[in-house]
């Protein structure tokens, strides 16, 4: 079988996709999203928590999972691996949270595989193919993930001790309040990790016909503006 030589992967085209693959291994040992709460019943101090891209949730769980209760909302039942929490009877199941870990490998995998393509014309493809897979499987996680948050909010307990409150969906960024509660939502390092990652696939496609390496970045940088309005010169004159 033909491989690349070892010079090849000087190359941006092939350098970064494996860059982005130890970056989406590397995000799985952090949290991927980061939840801060504030409430009467704790007037001196705010309560963290870390979701991770498996069944794992870091922080003050026990108390976070207390003041979720009173309004009868509750972490979600990853069915098929044991968490490191004890889930409500009442949670939702979301069985896809424990093969969180796959879609991660298997894009790194595939980064693996096209930085190994032994032909430009194999690369270029792989690239092309590479970047749209990821895009379209990461769109999906989050997609999945807000709609289990709506699942949840929308299911809450109507046993709960605080009656009466409306259904919601915790947003993935921002800020929302449930009675006494605020919280803050923000993306945690994993997250990051993935969107560089992402970054640095899009990157290694904008230079899949190129043979430049990581040293002539700066040429390539201070040559973009004027490749930027040699394209918008002749989008005007094909106007």
């Amino acid at each position: 079988m033909e491989r690349p030589q070892p010079s090849q992967f000087g190359e941006l085209r092939r350098l970064l996709p494996l860059v982005a693959a130890a970056l989406l291994v590397a995000a799985l040992a952090f949290p991927m999203w980061h939840i801060r709460m504030d409430a009467v019943q704790y007037p001196t101090e705010t309560l963290s928590l870390g979701l991770y891209a498996y069944p794992r949730i870091s922080g003050d769980y026990v108390e976070i999972a207390r003041l979720n209760s009173y309004v009868g909302f509750y972490y979600p039942d990853p069915v098929f691996w044991p968490p490191n929490y004890e889930p409500h009877p009442d949670a939702i199941d979301v069985p896809e949270w424990s093969f969180g870990p796959l879609a991660f490998v298997g894009v790194a995998a595939t980064s693996l595989f096209v930085a190994l393509a032994p032909t430009a014309r194999k690369l270029r493809r792989g690239l092309t193919a590479q970047l749209v897979g990821s895009v379209l499987v990461f769109t999906i996680l989050l997609a999945d993930i807000q709609y289990r948050l709506y699942q949840a909010g929308h299911t809450l307990d109507p046993d709960a001790p605080v009656m009466g409150v409306d259904p919601f969906t915790p947003p993935l960024w921002g800020k929302y309040a449930v009675a006494n509660i605020t919280s803050h939502s923000r993306f945690g390092v994993g997250a990051y990790l993935t969107v560089v990652a992402i970054g640095l696939l899009v990157v290694a496609w904008l230079a899949r016909d190129s043979t430049a390496t990581v040293g002539d970045l700066p040429r390539l940088v201070r040559a973009l503006p004027d490749r930027l309005r040699q394209r918008l010169g002749r989008t005007e004159v094909q106007r």
